[in-house]
């Protein structure tokens, strides 16, 4: 599996899983549409939870046997950086829904590690992981 085979895997693994736990997927893999210039990135998952708006950044390693797990671990990718240009992304969102700022919402995390022998997942939520 490619990186990106992987990515689109562990966003469907966290969408199942946010499913499981009440939430109502209300977009995947958004991308701006008022953004100019190259592509500024993308928000994995949009779910809602009762009133709660959650921009949802996934991060997915895998392990296939061969390999182990590195010592990084998967939500130790969202950087400042990348937490910045999420948080720019959910405003965005929310604005083309014209849904005010001020709303409850907040930036959440999924860091899946998958075990691709034994068709495993395991899954850490880090809620309003982000400021």
């Amino acid at each position: 599996m490619d990186t990106k085979e992987i990515g689109a895997l562990g966003e469907k693994v966290a969408s199942e899983y946010l499913k499981r736990k009440g939430h109502k997927i209300l977009a995947r893999n958004y991308v701006p549409k008022f953004v100019s210039g190259p592509q500024r990135g993308e928000i994995d998952i949009v779910a809602k939870k009762k009133d709660i708006i959650s921009f949802v950044e996934v991060k997915t390693l895998t392990e296939n046997g061969r390999e182990q797990f590195s010592a990084i671990l998967p939500e130790d990718k969202v950087d400042y950086q990348k937490q910045r240009k999420i948080l720019k992304m959910a405003e965005n969102w929310l604005m083309e829904k014209k849904i005010p700022l001020n709303s409850k919402w907040q930036i959440d995390v999924i860091a899946i590690k998958i075990d691709l022998n034994n068709r495993k997942a395991r899954i850490r939520h880090f809620k309003n992981a982000v400021f």
